[in-house]
């Protein structure tokens, strides 16, 4: 995976540490999907990097927001997305939750069950709705496949109680799993849709939208032993394409199609600049000596996924340096604060000394979104947004 010139000059030019995202390549990695899939409508799952100046660029090319919470509808909107391209993706919301939402202008909400629909009937009466489906979640990083979504038998009563209620049932979603990594999973997906739509055909219920979800990958992480994860995204388009089409067919009622992208409009177009705490080698209690490379950087700032993926490092002030593997770990007094503890050691250079620079890469997904207020001191990073090879705006986690 490639990274920007703009990006590296903006890692090299930071004293501090700082995540940094590049605008320019998330809008690019947007108008790449959309020549991927055309037409269909992008609702940014803003949960994977809650920056206003990423949800402004978005907006201004057409995205929306899929939102999970009355806060992310009120960031959404300061940051121009109009209320009508956003929607309450979550299907776990209160009564107060949805409350809020419709107040807020939103008129689209997910739904899985039969009484967050008798809620919805009440606190946002007339609004219109989408079933979640379940998934298996198989061939993902995060399956996602137990706290969302509904059987197809349960989706068919959850529409028609949505119509008895007078909301309107207007879409049906899945999701395969965060970071898919198999067309497969959008095969079986879109095979499941087709069939409960023909079922909710047969009562009467026409939908005017399907949501595909999320799941796009990320390209340039690396799995917990460190090779490139490589998933196929070529056919996985290759098989949203076909399988859009399909369901077109088989609905009796004209349909458009949503797609909740997060992690691959963002991840690989976001880096870190660490720097090293400390190098040091120790024995195990097994006998053997192990090299433990400790950044200022880990999973309560910045790098919350190590426990299931590793990020690609450069060390700029050893770029050719002899090199040792090591376990990676953050700061904190948190033995879950490491990776590679499965035999994935990474290459670090045998002279890397305490306050030298560390770049980390394809880490612009869930970034700044699952940093803590500051778990053992160790403070959220600062954010840095860049466009065209120069600093546009910062900020704080």
């Amino acid at each position: 995976m490639q990274h920007t010139t703009a990006l590296r000059a903006a890692l090299a030019a930071s004293a501090d540490d700082r995540i940094v995202f590049d605008l320019d390549g998330i809008e690019g990695q947007y108008a790449a999907l959309l020549r991927e899939l055309p037409g269909i409508a992008v609702r940014f799952a803003m949960k994977a990097c809650p920056v206003d100046e990423v949800l402004a660029a978005l907006a201004q090319l057409g995205a929306g927001c899929d939102a999970a919470s009355p806060y992310e509808i009120t960031q959404a909107l300061r940051a121009g997305v109009p209320v009508g391209r956003i929607h309450f993706g979550n299907t776990i919301k209160s009564d107060r939750n949805i409350a809020d939402a419709y107040r807020l202008g939103v008129r689209d909400f997910a739904t899985d069950s039969l009484a967050d629909v008798a809620a919805l009937a009440v606190h946002a009466p007339g609004a219109r709705v989408f079933c979640r489906l379940a998934t298996t979640g198989e061939g993902a990083l995060w399956g996602l496949s137990r706290k969302f979504g509904c059987s197809p038998e349960d989706a068919v009563a959850v529409m028609e109680a949505a119509r008895a209620a007078g909301l309107t049932p207007a879409g049906l979603s899945v999701h395969v799993g965060s970071q898919q990594m198999t067309s497969e999973a959008w095969q079986q997906a879109l095979d499941e849709l087709a069939a409960l739509i023909e079922a909710l055909n047969e009562r009467g219920i026409l939908l005017d939208h399907v949501n595909l979800g999320g799941g796009l990958p990320a390209l340039g992480v690396l799995d917990k032993r460190g090779r490139p994860l490589d998933p196929p995204v070529d056919k996985m388009f290759a098989v949203i394409r076909e399988g859009m089409q399909r369901l077109r067919e088989v609905s009796a009622s004209p349909l458009d199609f949503v797609l909740e992208p997060g992690r691959h409009l963002v991840a690989d177009h976001g880096a870190i600049r660490a720097h090293v705490s400390r190098l040091t080698e120790r024995q195990q209690l097994s006998g053997g000596r192990e090299h433990w490379l400790y950044l200022s950087c880990g999973k309560f700032n910045g790098l919350y996924e190590m426990d299931e993926l590793q990020y690609r490092m450069e060390f700029p002030t050893h770029p050719d340096a002899p090199s040792v593997p090591a376990v990676v770990a953050g700061p904190t007094c948190d033995s879950d604060d490491a990776y590679a503890h499965e035999g994935g050691l990474v290459r670090v250079p045998a002279a890397a000394a305490s306050g030298e620079p560390v770049w980390i890469f394809s880490c612009g997904a869930y970034a700044t979104a699952y940093m803590t207020q500051g778990f053992n001191g160790f403070q959220p990073l600062p954010y840095t947004c860049i466009r065209g090879g120069g600093f546009a705006t910062g900020g704080s986690a």
